[in-house]
């Protein structure tokens, strides 16, 4: 008997619990505990605030204003980069003003002040419903460049509840289910999701109440005893600011290039003009002004530079730069403060100069192609690919191969001028430009495997195109402010800095290497396409010992995380993981590394090249046969765990708000595959006539732990649904990069789908139509 089948009078049961329900509670809200939620919203300073029945005297109505006196107190203690909390908060305390005045009279209908705090009719009282906007969400106009992050000084909670955005949502939520709490299930079979207590503790997993007791109550988690900024920690975990080898340095956090007047703006403008000598650019191109490309550059280095460090923050100069790669620049800054006009402007502003330098027969050799053209290229092509629009993409696919031969082109040089030094060291500006270099290809290979990861195209560069190329430096070295050519030959020498094949030699022969940061996040993308090759080949070539190899290989590059380089770079980046975001990017890259030696989803990686969210949901949900129930899937879905609990522990909303600036577009493009399996697992085990197993039974509760009742009673106790619609809502709801909100769209779609097929099970009748059409009908049933 299938899990979540139910006996007639239990379905009678839940019909009346759910008419009762939904009169008591006219909009429910998805809720995820958190053990370590980071700052607290403002809602969430209410609501914790109003669980104390002392302090209720009546209908609390929070009066929020944001003016013009609180921006200037808050710009008149700062004088650098805007703190994202606090722009998170600010967009927050908006949002709630705009709300405010429309839930005031439910609340005071609701509730007439004489009510206990527990009273069930005072749930808009104590959980006051505030409405976030879905999608691109833009922040206030405040001045980004004249702030510095304040201290935090409230309350953590240890709770942290998720909010459904946008209309459609709202709809949703107001269906309310309960479990059939009467039924007696088989013994190897999943209970029915119950009534759990509302206490702080007991809501969490009971496998990590222990973890939530002897976390710290402060604003933000202990600081490192090295943190020399406690209230830029991330919300979990400070960064772990260790000492590298080599001479002392002190902790440093680079500062972003400016431009310091107005003379130098004026100075990018003329060679604007200059480059585009056949009057290419469009006539609406206008170069924004000083303080907006201040801005610009801010967020490139400080939210967007960290992912992907292949430029030099030191000797990267705005008015001396070629202007195409400044334009690049400036464009993934521009959409990184949700202005997109102005990114797209300067995005095609950019490949037109590209394109004129290139079409010039003389320059066009990959041995003579500067280094700022690969660069300028790559940036175009991430944000192109990453943007949401389908031609972007056609468009960077069909320069893959034109980057590859640059990116060979310019390597031979490298190796050149490598050996006319004869094994002597180079000199500081030597070798940034030789590391600049190498950075530059090994950034190439990480997006061309990003593109395979989530198109499913085929690579355009091989790892033996890297053979006997060093690995990136620490981001120590690279960011070390010169002194003299004495000591930066000391640093130099103390930094063992291994070729790529000596690393991938040592992998696989189960031997863990040291290597920075950056190498790390390099390694296991050469071992993401080792797989994908692996898995693409045909099965006569398929034998079991380069699968054990494979497995190897990926175990070894985890123990390598323990010996990779320390940093003394503090980067400003909210983010649960202790070391450079490389790293926690790489851990991303490798959770999905190791649900791909087990499920293959081409079929939906192939779906997103079209950008139509309702054949990628299709593709979602017809896969759930490639997702079988066995020993090895079980390990897999602990990965897919580890995925969803990051989120969990910071906070599903704080998630939501942040992760978008703060983490790379990485972490959901990784979590597409995990997600999916772990829905389609759900979904699996709460239907198959199978009974569940002791280890299968184990991790759905520990999955189902994360969840309050609200949440899942949404979708009639369906964990599968609730986290295919959670997992949509989060990745979504503010977006820089629009193939986030692509994915969230179809993670939505793919929830109704979910629950369309159980409708359709209970009924008798037949699988329904994933058409367009089929999805838009399920739609309207809500």
């Amino acid at each position: 008997m299938p899990v979540a089948a139910m006996s007639a009078p239990a379905a009678a049961t839940i019909a009346t619990s759910s008419a009762r329900k939904s009169s008591l509670a006219p909009e429910k809200k998805y809720k995820l505990h958190a053990k370590d939620g980071g700052v607290p919203l403002h809602s969430e300073v209410k609501r914790r605030a109003g669980t104390k029945a002392s302090d209720l005297a009546g209908p609390s109505k929070p009066s929020i204003s944001i003016d013009t006196a609180t921006l200037e107190q808050i710009e008149a203690s700062s004088d650098g980069m805007v703190d994202l909390e606090t722009a998170a908060m600010l967009m927050t305390d908006l949002h709630h003003k705009a709300t405010a005045a429309m839930s005031s009279q439910d609340e005071e209908l609701c509730c007439d002040g004489s009510e206990t705090a527990v009273s069930p009719n005072c749930a808009s009282l104590l959980e006051p419903s505030i409405t976030f906007a879905s999608g691109a969400v833009s922040l206030p106009q405040v001045p980004w460049d004249a702030f510095m992050p304040q201290s935090v000084t409230e309350p953590k909670a240890h709770s942290i509840s998720s909010s459904v955005s946008g209309s459609h949502e709202s709809h949703l939520s107001q269906m309310s289910f309960t479990s059939a709490s009467t039924l007696q299930p088989h013994p190897n079979q999943l209970p029915p999701i119950k009534e759990l207590p509302i206490t702080a503790a007991d809501t969490l997993a009971p496998a990590l109440q222990s973890l939530s007791s002897s976390l710290p109550a402060s604003g933000f988690a202990t600081p490192g005893a090295l943190s020399p900024y406690p209230f830029l920690t991330g919300p979990v975990s400070p960064v772990d600011y260790r000492r590298s080898p080599g001479p002392s340095q002190a902790l440093t956090s680079p500062k972003a290039p400016q431009l310091a007047s107005d003379d130098e703006r004026n100075t990018i403008l003329d060679k604007i003009r200059e480059c585009d000598s056949e009057r290419a650019i469009l006539d609406s191109f206008r170069l924004p002004s000083r303080l907006t490309l201040n801005r610009y550059l801010s967020t490139y280095f400080n939210l967007f530079h960290h992912h992907l460090p292949f430029l030099h923050p030191e000797t990267f100069k705005p008015a001396e730069a070629s202007p195409p790669l400044l334009l690049a620049v400036l464009s993934i800054g521009a959409l990184y403060t949700f202005e997109q006009e102005q990114a797209y402007m300067l995005h095609i502003g950019s490949k037109v100069l590209v394109n004129l330098f290139l079409q010039n027969k003389e320059n066009f050799s990959s041995r003579k192609c500067p280094l700022w053209t690969m660069q300028s290229t790559l940036l175009n092509m991430i944000f192109a690919s990453w943007s949401g629009d389908e031609k972007g993409l056609e468009w960077a696919c069909s320069i893959k191969s034109l980057l590859a031969n640059m990116v060979a082109g310019n390597r031979y040089e490298l190796k050149l001028r490598t050996e006319a030094r004869e094994g002597q060291h180079p000199s500081h500006n030597e070798w940034v430009e030789d590391e600049g270099c190498r950075r530059t290809y090994y950034a190439v290979y990480i997006f061309f495997g990003l593109l395979t990861l989530t198109y499913n195209h085929t690579p355009a560069i091989s790892f033996n195109e890297f053979d006997s190329l060093e690995l990136p430096s620490s981001e120590t070295l690279w960011n070390l402010e010169f002194t003299d050519q004495t000591s930066w030959y000391e640093s130099l020498s103390a930094s063992a800095i291994i070729t790529f094949r000596e690393a991938h030699d040592n992998l696989f022969q189960g031997e863990p290497a040291r290597y920075s940061a950056f190498a790390t996040r390099v390694m296991i993308n050469a071992l993401f396409l080792e797989i994908w090759y692996h898995e693409r080949s045909p099965e006569a070539l398929q034998d079991v010992v380069t699968e054990y190899k494979l497995r190897l290989a990926l175990e070894t590059w985890e123990k390598s995380l323990d010996l990779c380089e320390p940093e003394t770079i503090v980067v400003q980046l909210s983010a649960p993981h202790k070391g450079h975001p490389l790293i926690f990017n790489a851990m991303a890259m490798y959770r999905n590394t190791r649900a791909r030696l087990e499920v293959d989803l081409r079929s939906i990686q192939e779906a997103l090249r079209y950008h139509d969210s309702y054949e990628v949901a299709a593709a979602m949900t017809t896969a759930r046969d490639k997702v079988r129930r066995s020993p090895e899937m079980n390990k897999v879905i602990q990965e897919c765990f580890d995925c969803i609990e990051i989120a969990a522990l910071q906070g599903i909303r704080w998630v939501a708000r942040t992760s978008a600036t703060n983490w790379s577009v990485e972490h959901p493009l990784c979590g597409l595959d995990l997600m999916v399996i772990l829905t389609l697992w759900l979904y699996r085990l709460e239907h198959d006539e199978e009974p569940a197993t002791e280890a299968e039974l184990a991790m759905y509760n520990k999955i189902r732990n994360l969840f309050d009742d609200d949440s899942v009673d949404i979708y009639g106790s369906k964990l599968s649904s609730t986290v295919a619609r959670l997992w949509g809502s989060m990745i979504d709801e503010v977006v820089v990069w629009g193939i986030t909100k692509l994915m969230g769209e179809a993670f939505k779609l793919h929830s109704q789908a979910l629950v369309g097929y159980e409708d359709a099970l209970a009924s008798g009748g037949s699988t329904p139509s994933m058409s367009s059409q089929g999805i838009e009908d399920a739609e309207n049933e809500y």
